[in-house]
């Protein structure tokens, strides 16, 4: 492991202390290998003057919340020193008082709270204090030899710290191991918390941070020996994505674990050559699932992954039963969470990771990934031993973990389903993915329209480029998307094209074809496709864009009513055939939505001037005299792919302001 550090970088941070600590921090942040999505954490201690110009020690820890690669000088707590000192010499002191305490010791109430840690910074006589979850580390002290090897490779420079749940009895039992030494005179380093983490620590901001980076590149080294020229079984040859024959049974795997957590899930699958080889090596359903890297890990992925043999609904219901067997040897009057695995090992297909949201199932599947390489690791070089499951227990189910779970944002009503739209470059079609992309939905858009890639990202979304009425690139979108996220859960058909007003006679046949391939037969064609995959959906729904048109239609305007006219009955046949795979298909059908490229300011005014209307009067000429905006469609289809329409298929659904021809 490499020094990151850079004077001219540094220097953009400021010389102050707090500037030197929110670099390094952001060091150690950067690397993977250190610490992961909110791990870790780093304090400085400063002398400051308060709002009276009274001169106040402080130690300015990590605020909870706040990522260690991304932190700012707003991110770190100031917290009286004094305070904290006081604390830790209390014999007993709960989580709630010790929470509160140190909050009513902060010199800013505007700061985020101070790290669950902040008095055992405070307790080491050092100005900078760095502690990171390194994978070394673990796979160095994750075994049962672990304090011996801790021993060997750092002798008297370090404090070996036997694990102890973090928190008040972490710092009393380190306050205890310090008390009456002088740690700067024999020449003390840093700890290792055995099964935990590092820390080291010095008056320099550079120093402590180099001393981390020494001490992990020590545990590398030591591993790389141990481990000998034993081979590398997780590498193989072969792709890094999913082959498309094994897609179906992701969205299998994906279904049955977002029915067991009660709630859609993202899937991410990790392929990799390394995944793959890892999930294949002898004994990982043994040796993979005895626990994680670190205890704050199980807060994300419980204390093991799912093992998915060839009965996927069979391995997912057996973890579920694991799970609730682990909580009942060690519950205590807690509520059990969900019993749902957040990643699993599968053999032959590789590692996949759950989240309700893709940012969720991200953050996973990087924890898997680092799990992966290190449980390995830990294996091959004398048995990965993590801690106990009661140690675990004690994490997942602490008070303060679980009410940072709590303050997350209220659940919207599409969170963790996937939705494909076809035609959503602008207009109606864009949005319904819009809509369905506030709502919480992870949108997948396809257009013929170039700049559909751009287009999506303006709502978090991904855009393909693809001629609907083409199989391949069809196929190839549905099996991108599936392969992305596990699955698809609402297709909302909307494709289309409305060709020049002409009567029958003067009708193109070119015209009419084209017509009716882009507004019937391509959404025959991705029906055929994506059905499959909807089925495995979790609260499924199709739902078709029709056109005021198939029940009144205009002269001048045959193939674009009769096309909508079809793909009604398509949508009606649709619903016949799915409803007992509790599929809902239903459609909705928009009328005088002038908000669309199609609708110029110059095409309104000829339209309102033939008609004898200003263009405010023409856009308002339905029975309720309101103007019917693409926002209007897209709201109402994602309502349509709600639980409102749980019970509701095979429905016309007009958005048209009333139309007397019509009712």
């Amino acid at each position: 492991m490499q020094s990151l550090w850079n004077d001219q970088e540094a220097a953009t941070f400021g010389t102050d202390l707090l500037g030197q600590r929110v670099y390094t921090s952001r060091l150690l942040g950067r690397n993977p290998a250190l610490v992961l999505h909110g791990g870790g954490n780093t304090s400085v201690k400063v002398t400051e003057q308060d709002f009276f110009g009274d001169s106040v020690d402080l130690c300015y820890v990590k605020g909870s919340g706040w990522d260690l690669a991304t932190i700012e000088r707003a991110g770190f707590s100031p917290v009286r020193m004094a305070a904290l000192l006081k604390m830790s010499q209390l014999a007993t002191m709960s989580d709630e008082d010790m929470v509160l305490q140190q909050r009513a010791a902060m010199t800013n109430p505007n700061a985020p709270a101070a790290s669950i840690e902040a008095i055992l910074h405070a307790i080491l006589p050092f100005r900078f204090v760095d502690h990171s979850h390194a994978n070394a580390i673990s796979a160095l002290t994750c075994a049962a030899d672990g304090e011996a090897r801790v021993k060997e490779l750092y002798g008297k420079r370090v404090i070996i710290v036997p694990y102890v749940m973090p928190g008040f009895i972490l710092a009393k039992t380190i306050a205890e191991l310090i008390a009456g030494r002088d740690l700067k005179k024999e020449g003390i380093q840093g700890m290792v918390l055995l099964k935990h983490g590092l820390f080291t620590f010095d008056d320099d901001a550079r120093k402590s941070y180099e001393l981390h980076i020494e001490m992990v590149t020590m545990a590398e080294e030591y591993l790389e020996r141990s481990a000998g020229t034993l081979a590398r079984s997780s590498e193989r040859t072969g792709v890094s994505a999913l082959p498309s024959e094994d897609l179906m049974a992701l969205a299998k795997l994906r279904q049955a674990v977002s029915k067991v957590r009660g709630v859609p899930q993202i899937a991410r699958i990790n392929a990799s050559p390394e995944a793959v080889g890892y999930a294949n090596l002898p004994n990982v359903a043994e040796f993979g699932t005895r626990g994680p890297l670190t205890p704050d890990h199980s807060i994300r992925t419980k204390r093991a992954p799912a093992f998915i043999g060839e009965d996927i609904d069979a391995s997912v219901q057996k973890f579920a039963d694991d799970y609730a067997a682990y909580f009942n040897r060690h519950a205590k009057g807690q509520t059990m969470l969900d019993p749902a695995p957040r990643f699993a090992i599968w053999p032959g297909k590789g590692i996949v990771s759950f989240g309700d949201t893709l940012k969720d199932a991200k953050i996973v599947a990087d924890i898997a990934e680092s799990t992966a390489a290190t449980v390995q690791l830990g294996e091959r070089v004398g048995g990965w031993e993590p801690l106990p499951e009661k140690d675990i227990f004690e994490i997942e189910y602490w008070d303060l973990e679980q009410a940072k779970l709590r303050k997350g944002p209220a659940r919207k009503v599409h969170q963790g389903k996937v939705a494909l739209v076809t035609g959503c470059a602008a207009g109606i079609g864009f949005a319904i993915a819009e809509s369905l992309a506030e709502q919480g939905a992870q949108v997948v858009g396809l257009d013929i329209d170039k700049d559909i890639p751009e287009i999506m990202k303006k709502i978090g979304g991904i855009g393909i480029v693809v001629n609907l009425t083409e199989d391949k690139p069809v196929q190839d979108a549905i099996d991108f998307t599936v392969r992305e996220f596990g699955g698809i859960d609402i297709v909302v058909s909307n494709a289309g094209i409305f060709p020049k007003n002409d009567h029958l006679d003067a009708m193109a046949q070119t015209d009419w074809d084209r017509t009716l391939m882009i507004n019937l037969t391509s959404h025959q064609k991705l029906m055929s496709k994506v059905i499959p995959f909807v089925k495995q959906g979790i609260d499924a729904s199709i739902i078709f864009v029709g056109s005021r048109n198939f029940k009144a239609p205009g002269p001048g305007a045959s193939a674009y009513s009769c096309s909508k006219a079809a793909l009604t009955q398509l949508c009606r046949v649709a619903a016949l055939e799915l409803a007992p795979h509790q599929i809902r298909v239903n459609i909705v059908h928009p009328d005088a939505v002038f908000d669309t490229k199609l609708w110029t300011p110059e095409a309104l005014l000829k339209s309102a001037t033939r008609y004898g209307m200003t263009v405010e009067e023409y856009k308002t000429k339905n029975l309720m005299k309101v103007e019917i905006k693409s926002k209007d469609i897209g709201n109402m289809v994602s309502a349509m792919a709600s639980p409102l329409f749980a019970k509701v298929t095979g429905a016309q659904i007009p958005v048209d302001g009333g139309n007397d021809r019509v009712i």
